[in-house]
């Protein structure tokens, strides 16, 4: 499985980012969809997840309401809409894949997942 993100950047508070990962390789619709986040000195954390096949979609608390997670199957890409940006959603975003007992970003942990893309960072200033 490769994971490759793009469509970080910087924008200002209450602006927009969409952020892209295209997947490739050998994924089946049992797999967990993942956008994690990081900030220095923080541990990784959960932004959205959704199953590769479709379904249901989980969100952090922090993010709920402003945050969408989406698949083009016919592109293969995963998206994560960001709207009403806050400086404090500040990090380096990453794509993951893997799968995972429950995908609900309530209950995944970053180090369940073994497939992860490259990162792009986003600024909220």
């Amino acid at each position: 499985v490769q994971l490759v993100e793009s469509g970080g950047g910087s924008v200002q508070a209450g602006g927009s980012l969409r952020l892209s990962c295209q997947v490739s390789g050998d994924i089946s619709s049992s797999y967990c969809m993942g956008w994690f986040r990081q900030i220095p000195g923080k541990e990784r954390e959960g932004v959205a997840t959704t199953y590769i096949g479709g379904g249901a979609s989980y969100y952090a608390d922090s993010v709920k309401g402003r945050f969408t997670i989406s698949l083009d199957d016919a592109k293969k890409t995963v998206y994560l809409q960001m709207n009403s940006l806050k400086p404090e959603d500040t990090g380096m975003y990453y794509c993951a894949a893997e799968v995972v007992g429950v995908c609900s970003v309530k209950h995944v942990r970053w180090y369940e997942f073994n497939n992860w893309g490259q990162g792009t960072q986003v600024t909220v200033s």
